[in-house]
């Protein structure tokens, strides 16, 4: 697919409007376990939190997520409606923490629900994955889907995801650490090649190499709950 087609006139504005902190899905009240990192003391500058942001993208579970929305984007441009089925249950199985698994499915169920308002035209390819009310459909999915469905390109979807995601936990670190609004934007510029390289690898990653190791996080988000005060939900 030709990107410049693709992310002409309509189609970059659907992007945006995808890759909004104003899409109503609640991804600004989580911080993914940076609360319980920056509360112990793990994270206490910027330069703490570019690190481990860069070492999620590159081996976390978030290399997974953006390479599992790859074969999900292949899915439903085909469409092979199973396929949308078995890499939505993957990933839910891939959650380590139950923070992160419902933190999934609560914005993609209203991600889901958001679609099929604004375009019911796509509705096979979401109920191919399973009803919201399951609880069970996956955000990174229903995004993929959603891009595939506007005809977005698929890299340009990536990159857009990732980047929403990364500005979610810099915005988090801002107001967490805390750093300086000038300090956060410093920050999510210096972001930019790993971004642009965490899509190119998972464009291009064969699933038999498919792995990740994100023990921190998971084991951060398990103890969440235990904080004395939090301001995020996970």
């Amino acid at each position: 697919m030709n990107s410049e087609v693709a992310l002409g006139g309509e189609r970059l504005l659907r992007l945006l409007q995808l890759a909004s902190p104003a899409l109503p899905v609640g991804a600004y009240s989580y911080s993914e376990g940076l609360e319980t990192l920056v509360t112990r003391e793990q994270l206490p500058d910027a330069e703490g939190l570019r690190h481990w942001i860069e070492q999620e993208l590159a081996v976390g579970a978030m290399r997974l997520e953006a390479a599992v929305m790859v074969r999900v984007y292949e899915a439903a441009i085909a469409p092979e409606l199973p396929d949308l089925h078995h890499w939505n249950q993957w990933l839910s199985a891939l959650r380590e923490a139950e923070e992160l698994r419902l933190q999934s499915w609560q914005m993609g169920r209203s991600l889901y629900r958001l679609l099929l308002d604004l375009d019911p035209n796509i509705a096979p390819l979401l109920k191919a994955c399973g009803e919201p009310s399951d609880f069970a459909v996956n955000f990174a999915v229903v995004y993929a889907i959603a891009a595939a469905h506007w005809q977005i390109d698929q890299r340009a979807a990536l990159l857009s995801y990732l980047h929403s995601w990364v500005s979610n936990l810099v915005n988090a670190g801002v107001k967490l650490i805390p750093l300086g609004q000038t300090a956060g934007q410093r920050l999510l510029l210096g972001l930019a090649p790993a971004i642009a390289r965490a899509t190119d690898e998972a464009i291009a990653l064969p699933a038999d190499e498919f792995g990740a190791c994100g023990w921190g996080q998971a084991i951060a988000c398990m103890t969440h709950e235990t904080l004395y005060t939090r301001l995020f939900r996970s």
